[in-house]
């Protein structure tokens, strides 16, 4: 075979156009299929750029050359020497970029051959997920999957480019840290020259770039590898990537600002979307009476309606007594359509059923009568009352639980975006970014009988609740609970969902070490652990901390939005399942005994 350097391309697959007629060119490629008609064999040539057509010829190629054009398979590598000419009228594809020509072959040499792939290199292959992710080699070869990881880099270089021009230095943070347990698991490494003692893989590098701000880079971004040991789901992987950035001496103002205006050009450069500046902005509280999640969707034209107060003395005893228990009763209104079917109706209730409700009462609002089971419980009066809160015009369909606040908003939460998907209430063209505000610091644990970090542990208490950090060391958790001082403390914390996705969190930080000492102190941890798990930061608190904070955009999350995918695993390059294994290298795998040794590791037997 000639040396490579002889057959290398001069063009991609899809950058020839009718105006390099006559031009002598090279093509690799793989082969996307290929068809025999009538002494002809054409060659679909693939590559990522796109797809060109060739054409073989009997009285412009050697025997020997239509011999090995017979024999080409799928996804055989070749390299093709021909002409370019214009297709025969007719023949001419206006779909494709390189449509209107064709290369005369007239040289074709193999550089690897390929087995029958296992599915088919196409659009939508007949193949299952487990297969595709075996062979993610090959699922990587096909276009939509391309698009994707391209749009990835597209937007990773936009945000690049952004931060830079504002001033930010990107700076990489450790793989190799301490363990500094953030809410999930860690993954960790065991030291082979320190043996009994393991390094762990950073869930974020928080710390490190709150010390990167004590170290004077006021603004400092990172495309960030995380890794958490964790439950999966469609929007987790035990490996994710963060936008992640820090800044001192600014507000939370001065964070959204930047932030928002990052978004903004990310989605104008790779999307040619405008993205409509500032955001808006809601507290957690507000976020959880109107739409019963704090990651709402804004582009479900719905809202929940508190009920507690029109129906607390009303007949229907499941309402009044809920109410009078300490519950709440909710309604989500759904315009138009009164006239639901029994069967939409038992579909939308066991909906309901399936995210916590005990059942889901329902008032179809018609012209002369009502449609609903409870209805008969209820005097005219009492129904006017609900009708009159939830603003139920006639033709409308009124869904109702009653349970305790976090039931109900989970139930009813859920149910907004079903019925919005359902009834075709979402416009997907649309970008609707939202800033949730004001959460609380803590969240009380009735189980364990104590408070729990609501997000982070380094999150600052609003100014104007420090003083209940001390107020609550003297009073008791067991006995007040959620009542207690510590659960009235509201955070600097911020959350930026787009489109019903959380995207992204942050938060301004402790930069004093007495407040950062009394938050791990709540968080049950004495004295001596705190300075045992998180004295490096405490230190370094005392060195002349500035005020700062930061947020860490999901850079997987934002492209599977921008890609439509149900998963981000369809935007990692990749990804594992939702076991947390690669089928395609079969990681994790067993270590060599040698491995083990040198770990100074013995495995233990699981007996169940």
């Amino acid at each position: 075979m000639k040396e490579f350097s002889e057959l290398q391309r001069t063009h991609t697959c899809g950058e020839l156009r009718i105006g390099d007629n006559d031009s002598e060119i090279t093509l690799n490629g793989w082969v996307d299929g290929r068809r025999d008609l009538g002494g002809l064999n054409f060659i679909d040539l693939r590559d990522r750029y796109g797809i060109t057509q060739v054409v073989f010829r009997p009285e412009t190629v050697s025997e020997d050359m239509m011999k090995t054009a017979a024999k080409l398979g799928h996804e055989y590598v070749i390299s093709i020497k021909g002409k370019v000419v214009p297709r025969p009228e007719g023949m001419k594809n206006p779909d494709m970029k390189t449509g209107e020509i064709e290369i005369e072959a007239s040289e074709v040499v193999i550089l690897s051959v390929s087995e029958t792939p296992p599915f088919l290199i196409e659009d939508d292959p007949d193949a299952s997920d487990e297969l595709k992710l075996t062979y993610r080699y090959l699922d990587l070869r096909r276009k939509p999957m391309q698009n994707k990881i391209i749009l990835r880099h597209r937007f990773v270089k936009a945000v690049r480019d952004f931060l830079d021009e504002e001033g930010f230095l990107e700076i990489e943070t450790p793989m190799l840290i301490r363990s500094t347990p953030e809410g999930a698991r860690d993954y960790v490494v065991p030291s082979r020259v320190f043996p009994g003692k393991f390094y762990a893989l950073p869930q974020s590098p928080q710390l490190f770039k709150q010390i990167l701000m004590i170290s004077g880079f006021d603004k400092y971004f990172q495309i960030a590898r995380c890794l958490r040991d964790e439950d999966l789901r469609a929007d987790r992987q035990p490996e994710h990537t963060q936008i992640d950035m820090e800044m001192s001496f600014v507000t939370i103002d001065d964070i959204f600002d930047v932030t928002e205006r990052t978004m903004a050009y990310g989605f104008k450069k790779t999307l040619d979307a405008d993205v409509s500046l500032p955001f808006p902005r809601s507290t957690f509280d507000d976020v959880m009476r109107k739409y019963g999640t704090d990651k709402p969707d804004l582009r479900i034209p719905l809202e929940l309606v508190d009920l507690s107060d029109a129906v607390k003395e009303c007949g229907f005893r499941v309402f009044s007594e809920t109410v009078a228990s300490g519950g709440t009763v909710k309604g989500l209104n759904i315009p138009g359509k009164a006239d639901l079917s029994r069967k939409q109706l038992s579909e939308i209730e066991d909906f309901a059923k399936s995210h916590g409700a005990k059942g889901l009462a329902y008032f179809g609002r018609m012209d002369e009568k009502i449609k609903s089971p409870a209805a008969k419980f209820m005097n005219p009066e009492e129904l006017d009352r609900i009708f009159t809160a939830a603003r139920v015009e006639v033709g409308d369909m009124l869904f109702v639980v009653a349970d305790k606040a976090a039931v109900v908003n989970r139930a009813l939460g859920a149910l907004r975006v079903e019925l919005g998907r359902r009834f075709d209430l979402v416009d997907d063209s649309e970008w609707r970014f939202l800033w949730v505000t004001d959460f609380p610091l803590f969240e009380y644990n009735p189980d364990e009988k104590r408070f729990d970090a609501m997000h982070n542990i380094v999150t600052s208490p609003k100014d104007r609740d420090i003083h209940l950090l001390d107020e609550g060391f003297s009073q008791p958790v067991d006995e007040l609970g959620e009542n207690h001082p510590w659960g009235k403390i509201i955070a600097n914390q911020y959350d930026l969902v787009l489109n019903g996705t959380e995207i992204a969190s942050g938060g301004i930080r402790n930069h004093q070490r007495d407040i950062q000492q009394k938050i791990l102190n709540v968080l049950g941890m004495s004295d001596e652990e705190a300075e045992q798990r998180f004295g490096f930061l405490l230190k370094a608190l005392t060195y002349g901390a500035p005020p700062h904070g930061g947020i860490a955009p999901g850079l997987d999350r934002i492209i599977a939005l921008m890609c439509g995918s149900p998963s981000i695993r369809d935007v990692i390059a990749f990804p594992k399942t939702t076991a947390a294994q690669s089928l395609m290298d079969s990681a994790p795998s067993p270590l060599d005994p040698k491995q083990l040794d040198e770990l100074k590791i013995r495995l233990v037997k699981n007996e169940k």
